[in-house]
């Protein structure tokens, strides 16, 4: 590592041809926010964006208009790089084979449940994501929510070591959209708006077990739910194991539950939400979290990663997840000051520029270099 020049560090990122939006997953934020933290690095020059992908010029201009950063295809990088850190796609193993040649570094940053992912296409023959790697890596990196199920799965297949890294996240998106009045939650209101809002396109995020929570709570106290909208499941409308599970709810069967397509955080919890159920699988890190706490809004989650944050049930128990929903509806409104706290102090630690997190990256990249 020539520390006395500073290394010229690039982020993969994946751009399609035609509209593509910073929302559309985690992965592309996630880009931007590793971005942040390597600029704040000393022993960092440059951070640039790698474009791949079968999007042209102009879809990248269209993209990237916004970004922070600057970006170059893969041919220039080669050129210009001193390491690659693959996140939002992976380069082909010739041009790894040439990088390397050239006595640069790759890491691969893998953060998307790839076992589950990977089981989920051969299960059901749907078409290919990250592809196996011929050639090393000279090191993985990868979050804490993937411990369990993913760290063994990559030292094997990429034949390297598996380093679990501070998940980041910061304000920078969301403050863009974020509407006149606010993006906070507002106390007062007799019966909550309940928003669902998993993708519904992966095992490791799916609407069951929080709408049978909601309904749950409903029986519980049918005076605490308005309504519920569940989102991201326009696509769902006519599967019949979905519209029997459903129809079989009183949450349902009362009228107060509403499938729609996707919206913007911000749009859903200002305008249709006063509070979020949200439940995963082996992914205990989302964005979706953190929004919702930056902004007050009561969680009822099951992740193990949030410390002391939002509202806690555990693994699949709908039952203890209707319990939890029907406590925060009773006593959200006069401990906010208090959930408040506690939720800034948690988001605080996954800034970019937070000096543990600098220091974790630092450490993970001089390791790289010195191996």
């Amino acid at each position: 590592m020539n520390e006395g020049q500073g290394l010229v560090v690039g982020v993969s990122l994946f751009v399609r041809k035609g509209g593509q939006s910073i929302w559309e997953n985690g992965i592309f934020q996630n880009c931007f926010f590793l971005g942040n933290l390597l600029r704040h690095l000393p022993m960092i020059k440059d951070v640039v964006l790698v474009c791949s992908g079968d999007g042209d010029e102009e879809d990248r201009k269209r993209f990237l208009a916004d970004s922070p950063f600057p970006w170059m295809d893969e041919r220039a990088a080669l050129e210009k790089l001193d390491l690659l850190v693959e996140m939002s796609s992976t380069l082909g193993d010739e041009w790894i084979t040439e990088f390397h040649r050239r006595g640069k570094k790759v890491i691969a940053y893998c953060v998307g449940n790839d076992f589950v992912i990977d089981a989920e296409r051969l299960a059901f023959n749907l078409p290919h994501g990250r592809l196996v790697p011929q050639v090393p890596r000279d090191a993985v990196w990868t979050l804490e929510e993937y411990r369990k199920s993913c760290k063994q799965y990559y030292e094997c297949l990429f034949r390297a070591p598996v380093t679990i890294m501070p998940h980041l996240w910061g304000t920078d998106f969301i403050a863009r959209q974020l509407p006149e009045n606010g993006f906070n939650y507002r106390p007062g209101r007799k019966r909550w708006r309940v928003a669902i809002v998993e993708p519904n396109i992966s095992m490791v995020k799916t609407s069951q077990i929080p709408l049978l929570a909601c309904e749950v709570g409903h029986r519980e106290n049918p005076d605490m739910i308005e309504r519920v909208w569940a989102f991201n499941t326009q696509h769902l409308k006519n599967h019949p194991v979905f519209n029997q599970m459903v129809n079989s709810l009183d949450i349902v069967r009362h009228g107060l539950t509403f499938f729609e397509g996707r919206l913007p955080m911000t749009e859903i919890l200002t305008q249709h939400a006063d509070a979020l159920v949200c439940h995963q699988w082996e992914n205990a890190q989302n964005y979706v979290y953190y929004e919702a706490l930056y902004g007050g809004f009561p969680l009822i989650h099951n992740s193990d990663l949030l410390d002391d944050c939002g509202y806690r049930y555990h693994g699949f128990d709908c039952e203890e997840g209707g319990r939890v929903l029907h406590d925060a509806w009773g006593r959200h409104d006069s401990e906010l000051e208090d959930y408040r706290r506690r939720a800034n102090r948690y988001l605080q630690t996954l800034d970019p520029a937070n000096p543990l997190n600098l220091q974790a990256y630092a450490d993970a990249i001089a390791k790289v270099f010195q191996a």
